[in-house]
């Protein structure tokens, strides 16, 4: 167990099965392999695995925790609630199990009792900080009224408090004050902030996503880097939070339209691949499924759930110009919403696509007949289609289409995207 907690997982394993040869019912191994093999990406064996420990010891909490996060993790929420059940009946104070209870029921919008079960997380554990974090950002995903919103920066403060290093709980004040349209207030969060940690990359992006600083042509590699870093240590949450997200389903089916289904023919990128949500999406068709993100954990996340057949930590637009005439098709869902001039890497990914090569992305929408890219409150960028269009254009495509559709929730409300489909030209001018 030390072995596996430090992070070396093939000794851990070579060990835990060391255990099991000397005692094949010893269930403490059976549960921490189980464990093991879903951080690996065998999530079936792990249910196996933990299951069969259960059956030896059927009243251990955490191993009915764990085995709920397996389902989670793979979206059997029915499954997930049922475990986390049964760890609280086990031992009704544990809280780990009631945090994933919430969450569960959230993921399920099953609302009132979500609400319920974060208020009792609150009430069993007051210093937990990420307990705070957790119900603070459910008041703001569905508010519908400024008192919830209230709540959720009171929230936010609470947690920050109980532990000051966890910088987004600081990041949803200044967010839960802007929606609340205390402009000035969120402005002064990020200022202090800014003070406190003048190296932090977040309260400077943030400044200016409240329009307290110039917006700059797009987030800064550190920014990304540390917020997505951030995303990754808690994955399973973030996971389920986002089960709403559509960006991949809907953009991948776009390109089915254009693009070979089945076949394994296609050199393909996912440019921006965070935790990999789109490798089984693409797989059939890719000979080569490639990865890149500029985010070291969140590419060590997308290792774990596997399909890739190489995974880089790089920034976008440098690496795609460092791969010239590499791919088929290149997709990047919800990445370029931290490029407000998207221009270079448009450029970018032409010169990395063969001619007639398929180029899809999606983006947050602004409407209007006005080319405008602007930053917003949550630290993202939309823009228009006619911006879209033009810069396309110009960067050598052709056959483009931009349509709208829902990509996620935020704030109880749709967000509205554009879902971005566009053919390289076989000609070098665009023409």
């Amino acid at each position: 167990m030390r072995v596996h907690q430090a992070g070396d997982l093939d000794a851990a394993e070579r060990l835990y099965g060391e255990v099991l040869e000397l005692h094949a019912a010893q269930p403490d191994a059976l549960h921490f392999l189980g464990v093991l093999a879903h951080q690996r990406g065998r999530s079936d064996e792990a249910v196996l695995l933990i299951s069969s420990a259960l059956k030896i010891i059927p009243r251990h909490p955490d191993a009915h925790n764990n085995l709920g996060n397996v389902h989670k993790e793979c979206g059997r929420l029915a499954d997930a609630e049922r475990c986390y059940r049964r760890a609280l009946a086990c031992a009704p104070e544990h809280y780990q199990a009631q945090s994933n209870l919430a969450v569960v029921l959230e993921a399920q919008e099953r609302l009132d009792e979500a609400f319920e079960a974060y208020s009792k997380l609150i009430q069993q554990a007051p210093t937990y900080a990420h307990g705070y974090y957790r119900l603070g950002l459910f008041l703001r995903n569905y508010a519908q009224n400024e008192e919830h919103l209230q709540q959720s920066a009171e929230c936010f403060r609470q947690s920050y408090e109980h532990d000051p290093a966890n910088v987004r709980a600081l990041e949803g004040v200044g967010v839960a004050l802007y929606m609340l349209h205390r402009h000035d207030e969120a402005a002064d969060v990020y200022r202090q902030w800014l003070e406190r940690e003048p190296d932090n990359p977040v309260p400077r992006h943030m400044l200016a996503s409240c329009g307290a600083t110039e917006a700059p042509p797009r987030a800064a590699d550190d920014y990304v880097r540390d917020v997505f870093d951030g995303f990754a240590e808690s994955f399973d949450e973030q996971l389920i939070q986002n089960l709403g997200y559509r960006a991949p389903e809907v953009l991948v089916g776009m390109l089915d339209e254009v693009t070979p289904v089945d076949g394994a023919s296609l050199d393909v990128l996912d440019a921006g691949c965070g935790t990999g949500l789109c490798a089984p999406l693409l797989r059939a068709r890719a000979q080569r499924l490639v990865g890149v993100d500029l985010s070291g954990g969140m590419v060590d996340k997308a290792r774990l759930r596997g399909g890739y057949d190489a995974l880089e930590v790089a920034e976008l637009t440098a690496w795609l110009e460092a791969h010239p005439q590499a791919f088929d098709l290149i997709v990047s869902a919800d990445t370029l919403v931290y490029f407000g001039q998207l221009g270079p890497v448009l450029a970018a990914a032409a010169g990395a696509l063969r001619p007639g090569g398929w180029l899809g992305f999606t983006l947050e929408a602004v409407e209007g007949d006005d080319e405008v890219a602007e930053l917003t409150s949550s630290g993202r960028y939309r823009h228009s289609r006619p911006y879209v269009e033009h810069l396309l254009a110009g960067s050598g495509f052709e056959a483009v289409t931009v349509r709208g559709d829902t990509l996620r929730r935020e704030a109880g409300k749709p967000v509205h995207g554009w879902v971005v489909r566009a053919r390289r030209s076989h000609s070098p001018d665009g023409a």
